[in-house]
């Protein structure tokens, strides 16, 4: 994540990662406006590129050679990137609301989302057709297609609802795909049939007469059914029905036409069309709002209509950008014409494609080949990504709004107080945290929302208290989702113990700014963690929150447990198989994100398991007779082992291809890119036995990354290991493993053998 002595003062949200948007977020890399903050909210990681789409399933692309990946992208950015869907506007209070997180604060807004499949307008189309838009979603409804369509016995015929470019150019490339695949089977490719469907009486109809001409005889020469001039007018399981009352036995029906804006655009009083499309002006700003702006497909640009189609998406990028930018510095956004006319490039499945501009018609493999050669620079535009130089610029507040803006962000870069005078104000504060609701408890007296200076607990009769304490900064931009991770990184250390965590008080370090972005990022993140302490039992009882250069946070976190349940470091016993209750990468997988090399759906899997509890894992293995357990955390695999051979006076083996590995860890670790822990970590290698014969292995890395809000590391009895490691899989621990077993402590100084 990149930092900046810059105080936020106006913030950008683009709802959805679409052609325009990330054109966008290129442009403001490459030319940042001071003051002005990015966030980019969208539910994928990684955003199909509509152009090579046939091409992917034809099968001539890669998934990674079309898509985008928004994470790296926004990382470039320097955007913070909510892994979200967003599902409504309230523009009275200027915030987007959120699926699965608390609403977002904008100043200006922009929506490039695509369209929506109108399938309910059909009857049984919702259930049993396939849509194809919206686009970001269609990778896995086309895999799941595929792989019934390959293992589906006898003849299969498919349908598709659409005969405009998009329908034709799909049902092509997938005729081309499943062909292939049959024949690589030894299956017969002409147990295939493809039926093509519109109300329309001519296909493709906003091309000329040449292009329609060109894909009547292809379609025809491939032998795909055609069926034009009557709507389709129900859908069943196994059957399509046309308003001719001609019926149709089809196995797979794909939904590619009948797409209009989302339902949930109808309650923000935008200016919509009879499809529900955003109705904009000539600057990309809505009819209704002027800081919400719209592009791509969403939008309807009233004084100059245009199709649906990838190409307008691109062009209006570059003027987007532009004019958010003008808009967040005050001044007035500039009207965009697009063209008339543009280049259509339309393929047929086989490496061949047929261009288009206005009247003018060309076709060929030589097309395909320049197709390929558009698409191909249009995406190395987005992932292959130049290093960025360091911002040495002065703060700038032209961005302010008004003289109290441009006053608190000056206060802000200026000379700040040390001690209480650190502190976040006391009235920013009480906002912030106003509308947190932490659990109640019957054993906590005094808490979170009282007056009084400290918190007061009492302890159950029998029961001791295990406590305990973690900070750091923050190593994602998305405050909320780090919230998540500080509260159940520092809930580790208590269920290791086996014990209930009872409160957590918290302390916080949050970047200097004006009063409505500190406490919005204040909010955002304690939202986070308080969710998390929530689920887990924990009562938040109090806290500190000071300002700082960076956004980092921690908890100090009291537990209550059974003295004789302890499970303890020095709790091994020779014997025991050793488990592991979650996969190890973070460390090299963010070092990696921050030079933009991780992939973004790596990053998604490692936040994906940073957030997940440790509670119930904890809980299953003392019912499994479990006697010591750690969280693996900073010090990384093979330092905790260490840790625990030490006072339990044994020694220990660890089978390292067992060992499970977060998506991407090797790749990253191979490279080269290794956490700034990593280097003190690998101090420990004397710790292992004969250790130069395994430095070239794959996961010998890895054993020494630092974990943040890692898997728990236990000794369970031999006899308790499978069912244990059955039972945590089932409590949705899926890469639970042995990755090893305790032994007697030899005459080696080394406690650590390893393994393959």
């Amino acid at each position: 994540m990149k930092e900046t002595e810059q105080p936020v003062l106006r913030d950008i949200v683009l709802i959805g990662g679409g052609h325009s948007h990330v054109g966008v977020l290129k442009r403001f890399a490459m030319k940042p406006v001071p003051g002005v903050r990015l966030t980019l909210i969208c539910r994928d990681t990684h955003t199909p590129y509509s152009g090579m789409l046939p091409g992917y399933v034809a099968g001539h692309y890669s998934y990674d050679e079309c898509h985008i990946d928004l994470s790296k992208l926004a990382e470039f950015a320097g955007a913070r990137f909510y892994r979200d869907e967003a599902i409504g506007i309230d523009r009275n209070s200027r915030r987007i609301i959120c699926r699965g997180r608390p609403s977002v604060p904008y100043d200006l807004l922009s929506i490039n989302i695509g369209s929506t499949p109108r399938v309910n307008e059909v009857p049984g189309a919702s259930d049993h057709a396939v849509p194809v838009k919206p686009i970001n979603g269609f990778n896995q409804r086309w895999l799941s297609l595929l792989e019934r369509a390959e293992t589906h016995e006898g003849p299969l015929s498919i349908g598709v609802v659409g005969a405009g470019a998009g329908g034709v150019e799909l049902t092509l490339a997938m005729q081309h795909r499943l062909r292939k695949e049959y024949k690589a089977r030894g299956k017969d490719p002409d147990q295939l049939s493809f039926h093509l469907f519109d109300q329309a009486t001519e296909l493709l109809p906003t091309h000329n007469e040449r292009v329609r001409e060109a894909f009547s005889k292809t379609l025809r020469k491939r032998d795909v059914h055609l069926h034009l001039g009557s709507a389709v007018t129900r859908v069943e399981h196994g059957h399509l029905r046309t308003e001719n009352d001609h019926s149709f036995d089809l196995d797979e029906v794909l939904w590619v036409t009948r797409a209009g804006g989302p339902a949930w655009l109808k309650e923000t009083g935008l200016a919509l069309d009879d499809g529900g499309f955003i109705r904009c002006r000539d600057t990309l700003q809505t009819e209704t709002d002027d800081d919400i702006f719209a592009a791509g497909d969403i939008a309807n640009v009233v004084d100059h209509p245009r199709e649906k189609a990838g190409v307008f998406a691109v062009r209006q990028g570059p003027p987007l950008a532009d004019n958010l930018r003008r808009a967040a510095i005050g001044k007035s956004p500039r009207p965009f014409i697009p063209q008339k006319t543009w280049l259509a490039l339309i393929s047929t499945g086989d490496k061949y494609a047929i261009a288009s501009k206005g009247e003018r018609f060309s076709q060929g493999r030589l097309v395909w080949r320049w197709k390929d050669w558009i698409d191909r620079r249009f995406m190395k535009k987005f992932n292959d990504l130049p290093a960025m130089e360091e911002s040495s610029a002065l703060p700038d507040t032209s961005a302010a709004q008004n003289p109290e803006e441009a006053s608190q962000a000056i206060s802000a870069v200026a000379m700040r107080c040390g001690g209480c005078g650190a502190k976040v104000g006391s009235t920013v504060l009480s906002r912030a945290l106003g509308e947190l609701r932490p659990i109640e408890r019957d054993d906590i007296l005094v808490g979170l929302h009282a007056p009084d200076d400290a918190a007061v607990l009492t302890v159950p009769p029998g029961k001791a208290v295990v406590h305990t304490v973690d900070f750091f900064r923050a190593f994602i931009d998305d405050p909320y989702v780090f919230g998540k991770v500080a509260a159940n990184h520092s809930l580790g250390d208590v269920f290791a113990m086996g014990a209930e965590a009872q409160s957590a008080t918290a302390v916080a370090t949050v970047p200097y700014g004006i009063e409505s972005k500190v406490e919005d990022v204040v909010y955002q993140m304690m939202s986070g963690a308080v969710e998390v302490l929530n689920e887990a039992g924990c009562a938040l009882v109090g806290g500190h929150t000071g300002e700082g250069k960076e956004l980092a946070l921690g908890f100090a976190v009291n537990g209550l447990i059974d003295p004789e349940q302890v499970m303890s470091k020095g709790g091994l016993r020779v014997g025991d198989k050793l488990i592991l209750t979650k996969a190890i990468g973070t460390g090299t997988l963010f070092a990696a994100h921050a030079r933009l090399a991780a992939k973004g759906r790596w990053i998604d899997s490692a936040l994906a398991s940073m957030i997940q509890s440790n509670q119930e894992g904890a809980r299953c293995l003392l019912r499994h007779g479990a006697k010591a357990c750690t969280d693996v955390t900073g010090f990384g695999l093979l330092g905790h082992l260490v840790e625990m051979t030490r006072p339990s006076g044994v020694d220990a083996t660890l089978d390292l291809s067992a060992i499970p590995v977060l998506p991407g860890a090797e790749e990253t670790a191979a490279e080269g890119i290794l956490s700034s822990l990593q280097p003190a970590n690998i101090r420990l290698r004397r710790g292992i036995r004969d250790q130069a014969r395994w430095i070239d292995h794959p996961r010998y890395p890895l054993i020494f990354d630092p974990q943040t809000a890692g898997g728990l590391l236990a000794s369970v009895p031999a006899d308790q290991a499978e069912a244990c490691v059955a039972e945590l899989r089932s409590l949705g621990y899926p890469l639970t493993a042995i990755i090893g077993e305790v032994t007697e402590q030899g005459e080696a100084i080394e406690p650590i053998s390893l393994r393959d």
